[in-house]
């Protein structure tokens, strides 16, 4: 298959649907609804959405009933890069080659900017209009799992650790802590949340867990490598600033060729744990591929 393509395909589906559920920048307070808009497109390859959907194929469900939840996880994931980059954070100037939300709009509004966008994830999600003909037992099910990925147990949590371990020495499994909770868990509420909305059965949603929980932790040791290895042109961020803060990494905790090879691992068991699904699965493939590959 083309994954470019489908990318491309899916990703224009997903700004669409972004434009039409959130408040447009007219809507008072004009100045929240600009800084939220500001950095909900300010780019971005939408790769969370864009995995729920892959799932919602994956087991034969349809595409289109899947478009509000994953626009709520775009905005869940928006909301912690504003709330990443501001001075109590990582303090960082440029997300996606751009001035970063508190930079244009002060640090104020960019929290409630952030505030904004988790909350509108959530009014979307439990909007009865966008349901369709999705059960609500179902819809409760993914309202929870989004919930409890995002929260004290995943990302927020993650992020905590991460913090807290700035400048220290750690052991393996606080960094795979940090790791599978502030970025993996977020992947893997959205193949969850695929799987579910696309009729997804115990099995098929279990082998979609171990791929997204796989591929979730790739994503963050790739990352990390580009860090050290990347191109910040390429990658529209600034390089090198978790050395410099001391933040706990693969590569600073077991090397540069291990963190690849650990990466390369666990695509390899994301797409291993693919296999009772046909061709179906194929997008699902490419991007555990593209995940590890990908040079921004």
């Amino acid at each position: 298959m083309d994954l470019n393509a489908y990318l491309k395909h899916h990703l224009a589906r997903v700004e669409r649907a972004l434009d039409h559920y959130l408040p447009d920048e007219e809507t008072l307070p004009a100045s929240l609804h600009k800084a939220m808009r500001y950095s909900v497109f300010a780019g971005g390859k939408r790769l969370r959405p864009v995995l729920m959907i892959a799932a919602c194929e994956t087991v034969g469900g349809d595409t289109a009933s899947v478009l509000p939840a994953a626009c709520a996880m775009e905005m869940i994931h928006t909301y912690s890069l504003i709330h990443d980059d501001l001075p109590a954070m990582d303090d960082d100037d440029f997300r996606r080659g751009r001035p970063t939300n508190h930079k244009v709009f002060g640090d104020a509004a960019a929290i409630l900017a952030g505030d904004a966008l988790l909350t509108e994830a959530f009014i979307l999600l439990s909007n009865p209009n966008f349901a369709g003909s999705i059960p609500p037992q179902i819809r409760c099910q993914v309202i929870h799992t989004l919930a409890r990925c995002a929260g004290s147990q995943g990302m927020v949590g993650g992020q905590v650790v991460d913090m807290e371990s700035e400048g220290k020495e750690i052991n393996f499994p606080t960094l795979e802590y940090i790791h599978t909770r502030k970025t993996g868990a977020l992947m893997l509420a959205a193949i969850q949340a695929g799987g579910l909305i696309g009729g997804a059965g115990d099995e098929a949603l279990a082998s979609l867990t171990r791929y997204g929980e796989a591929a979730g932790l790739a994503f963050q040791i790739a990352d990390d490598v580009l860090d050290v290895v990347g191109d910040q042109q390429v990658l529209g961020k600034n390089v090198g600033s978790d050395q410099a803060r001391g933040k706990a990494t693969y590569p600073a905790l077991l090397g540069l060729d291990a963190a690849r090879s650990r990466a390369l691992e666990l695509r390899d068991l994301a797409i291993e744990a693919l296999d009772p699904f046909g061709d179906q699965a194929d997008p699902l493939r490419g991007i555990a591929h593209y995940i590890v590959d990908r040079t921004c």
